[in-house]
């Protein structure tokens, strides 16, 4: 099972449990998923009997399970979240991902503990820290270069280092944003984040001009990593992470599927790394990350600052490209396209300011060919949409459509859409009274059971060697297909059908027992003792640190001066609300770097302060240009401030007198 330095993890997510077990139908090794509270997704909470169910199918393959409990906790939630932990325990997960360090204070069940990306793990001496107080596994923050990545497993041998390869892309180094609850007393650290990043805001350098109008400026498009799976690997990372606990079933399966073929080849061609847990995939459909929700694709900065990060014009799915309008009538209007059109698919198109738009299709009416631009043929699509052609806004002749919901292809995913199945020898043998059957799987697990089978000298013996060899291998309603069926009789006897496909179930439950037996839980690590030192001896609001048992947990590895989280209301003034390696400067193009060398700009350009407004919303973005980071400053708003759930705490504010 577990991820180790020469297994190779591919880790989705799942809303639900029946979306879970299909992401291990479709190759995830292991499964993360919210449980009944605190799991930093406020709507993606699970019932324990499911996720007790998610279990027990993903054990079947030797997958995991972790279960998110990564918010960060107040006083009175830790002994509810020290009980949950125990149920979650006792319902067979594999492995808890959390934030709260208070957790590792509590007397919680000997299970495996991960950091969660709201852990913020960007330097060695971080991850380094994580490993010895007893995490099994981290998650890197997303922001990292392959060489920050290759620095960090240098440093830690006994965790395995986890990375997110797909997905949405929080603009802010994870648990490093307090937008959300300074706005609206929604706490991200809390699984509720409003999510200010996708809002249209306008840019004004400090003379008040206008330097960007509207934008969504912090923004960022997908994460995809499809390009970098190789280099990851070869950096140290053993764990790929899908982003995606809100998503649906189609994403799921999709983009599963589209990692684990891309995860399977690398590992045909390196024989010293292998799965992390049993089985191959075959899918019944063409795996495209393009087809799902997106705002584009970026590898972020896994090879460096790119100028094309961010998803300015749009927080939306613009889709695949359609083809364009050709025709507007008073209650419909016509496209031309070279694929086929269904009702129900919803089309996309930007009008000319570049906001994005869409209408959802009603009806779909073929017209007949015509001549395409390419000088091919396409089909001519009358389009009845479902609102009326004036709520259309930009929608004109010649204007390019995209699609960003095809009926066919969620209909196809909605269906039964990939096989998993263990590979088995099968051995055959004569009994005193019958046979035995003794299957072998991959994972070197065994059963063998015999009954008292009449056995009949065949009057065809090539036949019946033919039919011997087809009911023992007929494992199609299993988890198992045959690699070999090995017949050690003393010849190929006529067996009723009856009795061998008796024989069979029977072997089968038989295995599925010995890989029940032989499917261990992953064991926790153990924290280094004497407790190991924070590489910091003072910690801000930024550390997150919310209840008593996290500061007692910092306090006993040497931090003498710890501040509470923001969420306590102690932070009353202007403070970063949130830190991001995106630079809203160099992406408008008035980074001083990007000046540097060029004649008449050199040293015009400085990183002064820009503002940014939603509305009344105002916030301004502080650059720090040494580690090429973007400070989003602003202060609470009154109304968050007289909320009656905020939970205002001291620890130490100054450090200690010298005894």
């Amino acid at each position: 099972m577990a991820a180790s330095r020469h297994c190779i993890e591919l880790l989705s997510p799942a809303r639900t449990a029946d979306i879970g077990i299909e992401a291990i139908n479709h190759g995830a090794d292991a499964v993360y998923i919210g449980g009944p509270s605190f799991g930093a997704r406020a709507n993606a909470g699970n019932e324990l009997a499911d996720i007790e169910r998610l279990v027990r199918h993903a054990h079947r393959f030797h997958a995991e399970i972790f279960v998110t409990l990564n918010t960060i906790l107040r006083d009175d939630e830790l002994e509810p979240a020290r009980k949950l932990v125990q149920r979650l325990y006792e319902a067979g997960v594999d492995a808890l991902i959390v934030q709260d360090m208070g957790l590792l204070e509590l007397d919680l069940p000997p299970i495996q503990l991960h950091a969660s990306t709201q852990t913020d793990i960007r330097t060695a001496e971080k991850a380094r820290f994580l490993q010895d107080v007893g995490f099994s596994q981290m998650v890197l923050a997303r922001e990292l270069t392959l060489a920050q990545i290759r620095a960090i497993a240098a440093q830690v041998q006994d965790a395995t280092l986890e990375f997110f390869i797909h997905g949405a892309l929080c603009v802010a180094y994870s648990g490093q944003c307090y937008v959300s609850h300074a706005q609206t007393g929604r706490s991200a650290n809390r699984g509720d984040c409003s999510q200010a990043c996708r809002l249209p805001y306008t840019v004004t350098d400090g003379e008040g001009r206008i330097v960007a109008h509207e934008k969504h400026v912090l923004s960022m498009k997908d994460n995809n990593q499809s390009s970098n799976l190789r280099a990851l690997i070869d950096a140290g990372i053993r764990s790929f992470k899908i982003e995606g606990r809100y998503k649906d079933l189609g994403y799921v399966k999709n983009i599963t599927a589209h990692y684990r073929q891309l995860i399977d080849a690398i590992l045909d061609e390196t024989p010293e790394w292998r799965r992390a847990s049993s089985g191959r995939t075959t899918f019944l459909f063409t795996p495209d990350p393009d087809r799902n929700f997106n705002r584009g694709a970026t590898d972020y900065f896994v090879n460096g600052r790119k100028d094309d990060i961010g998803a300015f014009e749009t927080p939306k799915h613009a889709g695949l490209p359609f083809g364009h309008v050709a025709k507007l009538g008073p209650a419909w209007f016509d496209v031309d396209s070279t694929q086929l059109l269904h009702n129900g698919d919803s089309i996309t198109w930007f009008d000319l300011q570049r906001e994005l738009h869409g209408v959802q299709v009603n009806t779909a009416e073929r017209l007949g060919t015509v001549r395409s631009g390419e000088g091919g043929e396409a089909t001519r699509w009358r389009v009845h949409p479902n609102e009326e052609m004036k709520a259309l806004k930009g929608l004109r002749v010649g204007c390019e459509i995209g699609r960003n919901r095809d009926m066919d292809w969620e209909r196809l995913l909605q269906k039964k859409s990939s096989e998993r199945r263990i590979g088995v020898w099968a051995v055959l043998a004569d009994t005193r009274d019958g046979l035995s059957l003794t299957l072998t799987d991959e994972d070197g697990c065994t059963a063998t059971v015999a009954q008292a089978i009449d056995r009949q000298p065949p009057k065809d013996a090539a036949r019946a060697e033919a039919g011997l060899r087809e009911h023992v291998g007929k494992l199609g309603n299993t988890i198992f297909e045959p690699i070999d069926v090995r017949l050690d009789v003393a010849r190929p006897w006529f067996v009723p059908a009856s009795a061998l496909n008796a024989l069979r179930r029977e072997a089968v439950e038989a295995l599925e027992a010995a890989r029940a037996e032989a499917c261990v839980r992953p064991a926790p690590a153990k924290a280094v003792e004497p407790p190991v030192a924070y590489p910091e001896d003072t910690l801000s609001y930024l550390a997150n640190v919310y209840n008593h048992k996290a500061r007692d947990f910092y306090a006993k590895h040497g931090v003498k001066v710890i501040e509470a989280a923001y969420e306590s209301h102690e932070e009353t003034g202007e403070v970063s609300l949130m830190i991001t390696k995106h630079c809203v400067r160099f992406s408008l193009s008035l980074c001083p770097k990007q000046a540097k060398g060029v004649t008449g700009v050199q040293g015009t350009v400085r990183a002064e302060p820009l503002t940014i407004m939603n509305g009344k919303e105002r916030l301004t973005l502080r650059f720090d240009c040494k580690p090429c980071e973007m400070h989003v400053v602003g202060r609470m708003k009154k109304s968050v401030l007289q909320q009656a759930r905020a939970v205002p705490m001291q620890f130490y504010r100054t450090r200690p007198a010298a005894r």
